[in-house]
């Protein structure tokens, strides 16, 4: 299984996680088509604090320290919020969708 982004295949595993981080604007669009997710700009709130975060850490947050992070950029992204936006699960899909590779652990730790 892959992505067909700008041409190019991107491979993924067996979960639908590219296997190296993609972080084009292009990117999210081809993955959450994929998923049957329209992005708005609550998404890409989210898939942009996911790519800081995975920059500067090297890894995605779990859920628990993704919350609180992103409630601080826009209060309004709580909980049911953030599950409304990536129903899989925030943490993962919202990594998935972002273009970045499978988090670690449960929750992305």
């Amino acid at each position: 299984m892959g992505y067909l982004i700008n041409g190019t295949e991107h491979d993924t595993d067996d979960e639908g996680y590219l296997l190296e981080a993609q972080l084009g604007d292009d990117v999210p669009e081809v993955i959450a088509a994929a998923e049957g997710i329209t992005l708005t700009d609550a998404h890409w709130t989210v898939i942009r604090y996911l790519r800081e975060s995975w920059r500067e850490e090297g890894q995605t947050p779990n859920f628990r320290a993704m919350l609180k992070e992103v409630a601080q950029i826009d209060p309004a992204l709580d909980n049911k919020a953030l599950y409304d936006l990536f129903p899989m699960g925030p943490a993962k899909q919202g990594a998935r969708i972002a273009g970045l590779p499978k988090p670690f652990g449960k929750g992305g730790y």
